[in-house]
């Protein structure tokens, strides 16, 4: 039987989800998109008023769908949905798409070695490496639909998941016994909760309240803005962080220079140690890395070292020292623009590794002007956060006392479990405790998409990136090349082998409290390489050698690959 009339399911039609559809179309499939909202876009239908890109249009985009010449740099979030939209339209997605469909659970069946179970004596992934291995498995799919109010059952040859990990499960954190939000007099809710409100009851809800909102990222920021609008200076809204992240007020460095071209190019991963570069590249940037930070801190001696180096490679390592530089006074000039140190908000690591780690964001419009003016109280928080009857207690440590921040209404803006969300969509007890990883190791997933014992499954959107869509898509186009039998995946030893080593990358890139994070943003070149070139594809994408070193990568770059 032809692969192309095999039943494929896609949970999920934010932007992955699209991206899916369209390429697993493209391949001659007709799959059937299941989605819980009433229409495209994922998270973007459910955010605050005041959202925005966190990148210029031109960086997050599809490679084969422009936006429209009227749209801002950084999009609000309606034109996002807009685009999303245009998109799904263009390409006939949306006509793939249930809507108001909730799956409930996935269980795969099948007699004998089309059980999940068998997986674990597998020496190929699905026993041969293809995409529907000998095709005794399934998928089967329990659907709740609230347009009718039913709820089916379905039977899909191969699953995609594309529900990414920033909604659905919120992360609450742990409050000792007698200091949790039981004893509060006042509301409390989550960001998710928050964000899902329509603008107007939003706005109500913290109206002439003491809004306390807790924690460091990019939404805790966005909150604080929006309740200092509606409050100002009379009600302040107090921010609780206890480890400021890096959020910048441009993606343009000193007003001319965009941030990719000093730390999204081939050139600028030559100093990383990559996952499966091999001996001669990781070699390269173990070698580099330590001697270009020496080099430019200065070792008293000031000699040129032509008795360790020969000219050749003093040159080499000159231009990398001179990058680093660059690396450097970028981030002088955003501490000098955007006054973090003033207020107390200055990152404990440098910008570059809050780039690898994914851990940086865009400023609200005059979100410092909003704590200079009063109506944003920012208060740090190094030991722990509890409630009391009227508020918040923050415990310093260290004989530091405590204090108290009286509160009306607290938004824990505290991040999502994605794992726990993944790991809710199955019925199997085995596939939930090896999907998501533990708390010592990411998700599991080869190229980010397939967990070697898992079969006929893919997953795209659960890591991060620099500019998601683009590494969203180029998933898709991975995956969907593997369902049309276009390459098959190696051995079950080799998949667990590579994702042993991404995940030791992770740890070393963004450290032991942000590896889970998956981020791909310090190797998204390289990381595309690698899915080009399990899709026959060459991944030298550029025309001209400095373009090829020394230009950002974007999805237009792609754009011949479908």
């Amino acid at each position: 039987m032809d692969h192309r009339t095999k039943r494929v399911a896609i949970v999920g039609a934010g932007t992955s989800g699209v991206a899916a559809c369209k390429h697993l179309m493209a391949r001659g499939f007709r799959p059937v998109v299941f989605d819980a909202g009433a229409s495209v876009g994922g998270q973007w239908t459910h955010t605050l008023a005041s959202t925005r890109l966190q990148s210029p249009h031109v960086a997050y985009r599809f490679s084969d769908f422009p936006w429209p010449d009227s749209v801002d740099w950084y999009p609000r979030h309606d034109q996002v949905v807009d685009y999303l939209a245009a998109y799904a339209r263009r390409f006939a997605v949306d006509e793939r798409v249930r809507f108001r469909s909730t799956v409930l659970a996935a269980e795969f069946v099948g007699d004998g070695d089309g059980d999940d179970a068998a997986a674990d004596g597998w020496e190929r992934w699905n026993g041969n490496g293809e995409a529907f291995g000998d095709g005794s498995g399934a998928w089967r799919l329990t659907v709740r639909h609230d347009d009718s109010d039913t709820t089916q059952v379905y039977e899909f040859d191969f699953l995609v998941l594309c529900i990414g990990r920033f909604s659905g499960v919120p992360n609450i954190p742990a409050f000792p016994p007698g200091g949790g939000p039981d004893v509060f007099r006042g509301r409390v809710i989550h960001s998710m909760e928050f964000s899902d409100m329509d603008d107007a009851d939003a706005a109500a809800l913290v109206k002439g309240k003491r809004v306390v909102v807790v924690g460091s990222g990019k939404s805790a920021f966005d909150i604080a803005a929006e309740c200092a609008e509606a409050n100002g200076v009379e009600q302040p809204c107090t921010m609780i962080c206890r480890s400021p992240r890096w959020l910048l007020h441009d993606t343009n460095v000193w007003g001319k220079v965009d941030i990719g071209y000093i730390y999204f190019t081939r050139f600028a991963e030559l100093m990383v140690r990559k996952p499966g570069a091999g001996v001669a590249s990781n070699l390269l940037a173990m070698f580099l890395s330590p001697l270009v930070r020496t080099f430019a801190a200065g070792d008293g001696a000031g000699e040129r070292p032509d008795h360790i180096l020969s000219r050749a490679c003093y040159v080499i390592l000159m231009v990398f020292v001179q990058g680093w530089l660059i690396s450097k006074l970028t981030e002088a000039y955003y501490k000098k623009e955007v006054p973090m140190e003033e207020h107390g908000m200055s990152p404990e690591y440098g910008l570059s590794k809050s780039l690898s780690s994914c851990l940086i964001g865009m400023l609200p419009e005059r979100f410092y002007d909003k704590v200079k003016e009063g109506s944003v109280v920012i208060k740090r928080s190094a030991k722990s956060v509890t409630f009391r009857d009227d508020g918040l207690v923050l415990d310093d440590g260290g004989g530091g006392g405590e204090r108290v921040v009286p509160a009306d209404l607290v938004i824990l803006a505290t991040g999502f479990r994605g794992d726990e969300k993944l790991r809710r969509m199955f019925a199997s007890r085995r596939v939930r405790e090896i999907v998501a990883g533990s708390p010592e190791a990411a998700a599991p997933l080869y190229r980010e998409c397939v967990h070697p014992r898992v079969p006929q499954m893919a997953v795209i959107g659960y890591s991060e990136s620099a500019t998601n869509i683009q590494t969203c898509e180029m998933m898709a186009k991975w995956v969907a090349r593997l369902l049309d039998g276009a390459f098959r995946l190696p051995p079950v030893r080799r998949m667990e082998a590579s994702v042993a080593e991404w995940g030791r990358y992770m740890r070393r890139s963004a450290g032991e409290e942000h590896f889970r994070r998956s981020c791909l943003a310090g190797v998204g070149i390289w990381y595309s390489d690698e899915l080009c070139r399990d899709m026959g594809c060459d991944p030298r994408r550029k025309k001209g050698l400095l373009a090829e070193w020394f230009q950002p990568y974007g999805a237009v770059d792609y754009a011949d690959i479908q």
